[in-house]
C-alpha cells in the first residue's frame, strides 16, 4: 500500500513506484536504501540519544537526510517493506569482526528474518561497511554481489554464521587480513522483543570505551563497492578501479564529503563539534 512514509522513503532513492512483493523487491528494496541512506554514528559523538521508534527513524533517515547504524536502520526498513507487503521480525546477532580469540561479544547487531514464497530470508540494512545481500536462511547458501565478494550462510550448532570472502581491501578493516571467509555475524532466531532492542541499543550508544562511543564511523555502498570514513581516514573501493585512501585534514573538507559521497544532511556547526580537528 502507498502512503505517504512510503512515498517519501522511495523518493530517498528517486522511484516511483513499489518493488515488487517478492524476493527481486527485497533485493532491489535493500540495495536502494544502502546506496541511498549511509551508516553512521555521529549523533553518538553529538550526545544525542539514538532513538529507535518508528517515528524517529523515519524523521531522521528520511525526512532530515541523516544516516544512522542497525538499529535505526533496520528499523526503518522494516516499516517500509510491511508498508510493501513484506512483513518480518527482528534477529539480534554478535559481530564476529576483530575479535580476540575466546572472546563472546555482545548483542550489538539486530538484522530482519522474513518469509517470502513459504522460505525464510534474512534483510539487513544496518551492517556498515560493504554490502550484505538477502539471503535465504539455508545452509551453505551463497551469494555473490558487485564489489566482488561472496557471502555464505552456515548452520552451527543451532545459530546462524553470515561470512564473506573477497579482497580485503573491499571489507571492513576490522576482518583478519589471508583467510578466504571472513566471519561477520552470528545469530539464532529466538523472539527479540522491542525492549529488547532498546536495551541493546542502549548498551551499544552508551557503553565507555565502545567503538560507537568513542570512534567516528561513516559508510555507504555504491554500486560496485563502498566508501568509509572513519575518524578522518576517507577509504573508496570500486571493483574496477580498485581500493584509494586519503586524509581528510579540516572541517570544510570532511563536511564535503558527508554531503557528497555520503548524501549525509549536516551542518558544518555540527561537524566542528566533533571536534575532530581540534
Amino acid at each position: 500500500m502507498m502512503t505517504d512514509r512510503l512515498s517519501a522513503y522511495l523518493e530517498r532513492w528517486k522511484l516511483d513506484a513499489a518493488p515488487a512483493v517478492d524476493v527481486a523487491g527485497l533485493t532491489q528494496v535493500q540495495m536502494a536504501h544502502r546506496q541511498a541512506i549511509a551508516y553512521e554514528n555521529l549523533d553518538i559523538r553529538l550526545a544525542r540519544p539514538i532513538r529507535i521508534d518508528s517515528d524517529s527513524a523515519f524523521d531522521k533517515l528520511v525526512k532530515r537526510g541523516r544516516g544512522g547504524y542497525c538499529f535505526e536502520q533496520n528499523r526503518l526498513l522494516a516499516d517500509m517493506l510491511a508498508l510493501i507487503g513484506l512483513p518480518s521480525r527482528p534477529l539480534l546477532a554478535r559481530v564476529q569482526l576483530g575479535l580476540i580469540p575466546g572472546e563472546v561479544p555482545p548483542l550489538t547487531h539486530t538484522l530482519l528474518l522474513l518469509e517470502i514464497d513459504g522460505e525464510n530470508w534474512i534483510a539487513d540494512a544496518g551492517f556498515g561497511g560493504s554490502f550484505a545481500p538477502p539471503m535465504p536462511l539455508r545452509d551453505g547458501a551463497t551469494a555473490s554481489t558487485d564489489d566482488g565478494a561472496m557471502h555464505r550462510l552456515r548452520a552451527i550448532g543451532g545459530q546462524w554464521l553470515l561470512e564473506r570472502g573477497g579482497t580485503d581491501a573491499a571489507m571492513d578493516n576490522r576482518t583478519t587480513p589471508g583467510k578466504d571467509w571472513k566471519p561477520q555475524y552470528i545469530f539464532d532466531l529466538s523472539p527479540v522483543a522491542p525492549m529488547d532492542l532498546e536495551l541493546c541499543n542502549h548498551w551499544t550508544s552508551t557503553r565507555p570505551d565502545t567503538r560507537f562511543v568513542t570512534g567516528h564511523i561513516v559508510s555507504i555502498v555504491t554500486p560496485d563497492g563502498f566508501a568509509a570514513l572513519t575518524e578522518t581516514t576517507l577509504k573508496q573501493y570500486h571493483a574496477q578501479a580498485g581500493a584509494s585512501e586519503q586524509q581528510l585534514t579540516e572541517p570544510a573538507a570532511y563536511h564535503a564529503a558527508l554531503r557528497d559521497i555520503f548524501r549525509l544532511s549536516i551542518s558544518l556547526a555540527d561537524v566542528e563539534a566533533l571536534a575532530l580537528f581540534a
